[in-house]
C-alpha cells in the first residue's frame, strides 16, 4: 500500500514538473514567435496579429480538405465532383452503381445534354458486342484492330509511380484495353502486364531522342519492335497545358526514370513547347509519314484544338500530297486540365474543350472525305458512362481517360500530382507512400472500372434503341437550351455527308 501511495505521489510530482516545463517552453516559444511576427515586414496579417495570425495559413491549408468532405455538395466540386468520383470508386470495387430517390444532376442547365430514350429499347438478347474498329488499315504494315470503348490515356512513368504503372498495365490486360505510355518513354512496367500499348512521342521525344533532341530512328525502331506496341502517337499538345511542354520536377527524376527518358538524374525534365523539327503543316505530315514508314505501326497525333482553321489547311495538304501522309488517328484532348502539373493560366484560359472541338473536327474530317481513314479518339474528363457515350455519339471511335483510371487506382483528388507527396502513392516516388498501392490488388479495380463503364455505356445505347454503343449518333442526344426547351444535337451541329470523291479529284 505504501508502495502504491509512493508511486502515485511520484507520478503526480513528475507530471506536474513536466507540465510546468512544457508550459514554460510553450510560453518562451510563443514569445519568440510574437517577436518574429512583429519584426518581419513581409506578411501584414502576422505583423498586425502576431502569433494568432499564423492560424490563417493553417486554416487555409485545411480548408480544401474540409470543403471536400464536409461542406461541398455532390455536384459542387471541381475538377470532378463527388458524384462522379463515387461512381468510379463503386465501379472499380465492383459494387452496386445504382442510386435512389432521383438524380442530383441538374437537368435544366443550358448546355447540358441528355440522351433520347427509344419507345422500343433493345432487349438483352438483342444487344451485341461493340464493333471492332481497324486503325491504319489503308496505310500501316501492321494495322491495329480493337473493339474496346474506353482505354487508358497518356500518363508517363515519372509522373506516375512504379506501382501505379504496373497496376494500370496489368488491369488493362485483364480488361482487354490499351494503355498509352504518355510522353515519358516506354518502361519495363508498361510491358510487364502484357497489355496493348500506344507509344507516345512528346515534344522532348523522351526515350527516342538523340543528343540534339531530334528523333533517333534506331531508338524508335527498338521501341516499336515490341509486339505489345500497337500504335505511335505524336503529341503536339495536351489538355493540362496547351502551348507548354511536360514538366517533371527533378525530385521525381530517379536514376531509373532518367534511364528510360535518356535524361540526367535529379534534374528538372521540361519539354519544349513544340517539336523542334515540326514548325508547319508539311513538317507534321512528313513526321507522320516517316514514323509510320519506319515502324510499320499506325501513327497519329494528339492535340488540344485551338484554331479550327488549322484542320482545313491540314486536310487540304493531305489531299494535295497524297493520302499516305494522313494520320491514322487524331486524339482530341480537352482544354480543361489533365493529370500533369501546369500553369493555372493555361489550364483556365487556353484551348478549346472537347464539348466544342469534337463535333467540329469530326465534321471537318467527314467533309474532306477522310472519315474512313482517320479515326477519332476523344479524351478530357470523360470518366463516366454518360460523358463517354456522348463522345461516341458525336463521332469518336474510341474514348481514352487518364483521371478515370487514376480514381480506379484510389486517387482521392488531393491535388498533389505536381508534388512528390501524393497520399495514395500514385504520383509519388516516396517509397513510404507507394507501399499502400499494391499493383495486384489495384489492377483488379482498373479492370473492373473498364468493364463497368463499357457495360453502362451499353445501357445508354440500348435505352436509345441501338444494339451497341458505336451505333449511337447525334440524333440520340439533345442539348438543353433553357429550362423548358431542348434541341437535337444534330440540329445544332449536323454531321455533313462524307465527300467520298474528294480524294479522287484532289489527291491523285
Amino acid at each position: 500500500m505504501n508502495f502504491l501511495t509512493s508511486l502515485s505521489e511520484s507520478i503526480i510530482h513528475w507530471g506536474a514538473l513536466i507540465f510546468l516545463c512544457a508550459l514554460v517552453v510553450g510560453c518562451v516559444y510563443i514569445a519568440f514567435m510574437y517577436w518574429v511576427d512583429v519584426s518581419q515586414t513581409k506578411h501584414t496579417i502576422r505583423r498586425n496579429y502576431p502569433v494568432i495570425g499564423r492560424m490563417r495559413y493553417t486554416l487555409e491549408h485545411m480548408g480544401e480538405f474540409f470543403r471536400q468532405y464536409f461542406f461541398a455538395f455532390d455536384r459542387d466540386e471541381r475538377p470532378f465532383d463527388r458524384a462522379e468520383r463515387s461512381w468510379v470508386y463503386r465501379a472499380a470495387k465492383h459494387e452496386d452503381t445504382t442510386t435512389a430517390f432521383g438524380s442530383t444532376r441538374s437537368l435544366e442547365t443550358p448546355g447540358d445534354i441528355f440522351f433520347v430514350s427509344s419507345v422500343f429499347p433493345k432487349l438483352k438478347e438483342e444487344a451485341v458486342k461493340p464493333a471492332e474498329v481497324c486503325i491504319g488499315e489503308h496505310t500501316a504494315r501492321h494495322p491495329y484492330r480493337a473493339s474496346s470503348l474506353v482505354n487508358i490515356s497518356g500518363m508517363s512513368y515519372g509522373a506516375l509511380s512504379k506501382p501505379a504503372v504496373r497496376a494500370l498495365s496489368k488491369g488493362a490486360k485483364q480488361a482487354g484495353i490499351w494503355m498509352n505510355t504518355g510522353e515519358g518513354g516506354l518502361s519495363p512496367y508498361h510491358l510487364e502486364g502484357g497489355c496493348d500499348i500506344v507509344f507516345q512521342i512528346g515534344t522532348a521525344k523522351y526515350g527516342v531522342q538523340d543528343e540534339q533532341g531530334h528523333l533517333d530512328d534506331d531508338r524508335l525502331l527498338k521501341v516499336a519492335s515490341h509486339e505489345q506496341v500497337k500504335m505511335i502517337e505524336i503529341k503536339l499538345s495536351q489538355g493540362a497545358k496547351p502551348g507548354k511542354g511536360g514538366m517533371l520536377p527533378g525530385t521525381k527524376v530517379t536514376a531509373e526514370i532518367a534511364e528510360v527518358r535518356h535524361i540526367k538524374e535529379g534534374e528538372d525534365s521540361i519539354s519544349p513547347n513544340r517539336h523542334i523539327d515540326i514548325s508547319c503543316t508539311d513538317d507534321l505530315l512528313n513526321m507522320i509519314h516517316h514514323v509510320r514508314e519506319l515502324t510499320g505501326k499506325p501513327t497519329g497525333i494528339k492535340m488540344v484544338v485551338g484554331d479550327l482553321s488549322f484542320f482545313d489547311e491540314f486536310f487540304s495538304r493531305i489531299h494535295q500530297r497524297g493520302l499516305e501522309y494522313a494520320p491514322d488517328f487524331i486524339t482530341l484532348d480537352s482544354a480543361d486540365g489533365g493529370t500533369g502539373a501546369a500553369p493555372q493560366t493555361l489550364i483556365d484560359y487556353v484551348g478549346v474543350t472537347i464539348r466544342e472541338s469534337l463535333p467540329e473536327v469530326v465534321n471537318r474530317v467527314t467533309s474532306y472525305g477522310l472519315r474512313s481513314r482517320i479515326k477519332i479518339i476523344a479524351t478530357g474528363k470523360l470518366i463516366t458512362p454518360g460523358k463517354a457515350a456522348w463522345a461516341l455519339a458525336m463521332g469518336a471511335d474510341f474514348v481514352v481517360s487518364a483521371r478515370g483510371f487514376l480514381f480506379s487506382l484510389g486517387c482521392i483528388q488531393a491535388l498533389k500530382c505536381n508534388h512528390n507527396t501524393c497520399p495514395t502513392g500514385i504520383t509519388t516516388h516516396d517509397t513510404e507512400l507507394q507501399k499502400g498501392l499494391v499493383p495486384e490488388e489495384k489492377s483488379v479495380r482498373v479492370a473492373n472500372y473498364a468493364s463497368e463503364i463499357a457495360y453502362s455505356i451499353g445501357l445508354i445505347a440500348h435505352a436509345c434503341g441501338v444494339s451497341e454503343a458505336r451505333q449511337l449518333n447525334r440524333k440520340h442526344v439533345r442539348m438543353i437550351q433553357d429550362q423548358s426547351h431542348s434541341v437535337c444535337y444534330d440540329d445544332v451541329n449536323p454531321l455533313p455527308k462524307e465527300n467520298t470523291n474528294r480524294h479522287e479529284t484532289d489527291a491523285f
